[in-house]
């Protein structure tokens, strides 16, 4: 086991920034929190794990007549502005694990000593990713401290797939924020029921010093 590390779930300037392509009302004001979180993984040596959504026009979820279900407005498009991470959780020097299959062997070689990891992905679910699932093998952590947005959507993609593989997840409430506050309610509901914990990120940065 590796302790805990800290799963950062896309927090981009189209999600999060006024003005972003898929801006989340409100998402702005969990940028302190956010911080305190990273500064304090980083300040730590503990490993800093974020996903990000990097779409083309082509994939299938970007849709001009988007539900807002399983179809969305273009956004976090690959080499745009809103693609990128909000500056508050930007990563010095990341691992990005590429969205074709890289041998476990080498991709453990490559995670030895590493503290920021990136994990592009076209779907909700960052085990879409094809290396996602060594990765966190090889980390192994005993505790995942979970944050970003949004709550019922990225983060539920997310806390459902580490779930599914056993791990154990403490949500950082404050420093999350989702779409629809009654559906974000109810996910968290479910989470707790399945052993999530929910910390601040004031508990949870004084965990990790």
């Amino acid at each position: 086991m590796s302790g805990t590390i800290l799963w950062d779930v896309d927090t981009q300037v189209d999600f999060v920034e006024p003005g972003g392509k898929l801006y989340f009302a409100g998402a702005e004001e969990a940028k302190p929190a956010m911080a305190r979180l990273v500064e304090a993984a980083r300040a730590a040596g503990v490993v800093h794990v974020a996903s990000t959504d990097q779409h083309e026009l082509t994939d299938p979820e970007i849709s001009e007549q988007p539900d807002y279900d399983s179809t969305w407005p273009a956004h976090c498009l690959l080499g745009t502005r809103g693609a990128e991470k909000i500056p508050e959780t930007k990563q010095f020097d990341p691992l990005p694990l590429p969205l074709v299959a890289v041998p476990p062997p080498i991709l453990r070689r490559l995670l030895e000593g590493r503290r920021e990891i990136l994990i592009p992905k076209k779907q909700y679910d960052p085990f879409t990713n094809p290396n996602a699932e060594t990765m966190l093998d090889a980390l192994d952590p005993d505790e995942i401290l979970l944050f970003g947005v949004a709550t019922e959507i990225c983060d539920d993609a997310a806390v459902r797939a580490l779930l599914r593989r056993g791990r154990r997840i403490t949500f950082v409430e404050d420093a999350a924020r989702g779409v629809d506050e009654s559906r974000a309610a109810l996910s968290v509901a479910s989470w707790r029921e399945r052993g999530v914990r929910t910390t601040t990120a004031e508990e949870a940065a004084a965990s990790l010093g």
